[in-house]
């Protein structure tokens, strides 16, 4: 876990971590997108056989930013579930440890475009959006309203960046003085270039801060593709 980097918005200090998490201190509210439980077994129905732990990878990891944050409220910003039927397909000892984690935690589950109803027995409630303070939480970037600042996913962004001959490519939050995109913290999500057309076209002049191995990198989004 990281607590040494700070993204301002609406006037609030953020907390991005290096799972891809980002807590909100004013809130105790830790904040993840695009979770993206059981994509694996998706897959496996696909014939395209990949380890079937993605779902309890990603809670482990949840459980741990929960509790290095202190987090008294979590928020899920949609896709937390691969598909309509990936709840009947959790394993029993993933769907108790989830339980365990909503009862323990405020949870609100984001409707998201692969999950438009969440599962209702998990614990927590379902929105659509969440504010928080000056904050709008949603599942996918949106025309801003007068004064309105949000906090979305969706997009899963990444950056690349080239130093000292070498190629580097990481998860990265990106934002502006108004928006921030969260990357996805699902064990088997994939991810977008900031360079993107969806990514790019939302901001004019934006940062990048890339998830590094041990800490969080912050560069301007015109340096990285």
């Amino acid at each position: 876990m990281s607590r040494s980097a700070r993204i301002t918005l609406a006037g609030l200090a953020l907390i991005p971590d290096l799972s891809g998490a980002l807590y909100i201190p004013d809130f105790a509210a830790l904040v993840v997108a695009d979770l993206h439980f059981e994509k694996g077994s998706s897959l496996a129905r696909r014939n395209l056989h990949v380890p079937p732990y993605d779902t309890r990878a990603t809670l482990r990891l949840l459980a741990r930013a929960i509790e290095a944050f202190g987090a008294r409220r979590l928020i899920c910003l949609g896709d937390s579930f691969h598909d309509g039927e990936a709840r009947a397909r959790i394993d029993g000892n993933d769907l108790a440890f989830l339980r365990n984690l909503t009862a323990i935690v405020e949870t609100t589950w984001i409707s998201g475009n692969h999950d438009p109803e969440p599962a209702a027995d998990l614990g927590g409630r379902v929105a659509e959006r969440v504010a928080l303070g000056p904050l709008t939480l949603r599942h996918a970037p949106a025309a801003l309203a007068a004064g309105e600042c949000e906090i979305a996913g969706h997009l899963h962004p990444a950056a690349r960046i080239a130093r000292r001959g070498r190629s580097i490519r990481c998860r990265c939050f990106v934002g502006d003085e108004r928006r921030l995109i969260m990357p996805a913290f699902g064990s088997y999500t994939g991810s977008l270039d900031v360079s993107a057309p969806p990514i790019a076209s939302l901001f004019e002049a934006a940062h990048v801060w890339m998830l590094g191995r041990e800490r969080i990198h912050r560069f301007p989004a015109s340096l990285v593709r």
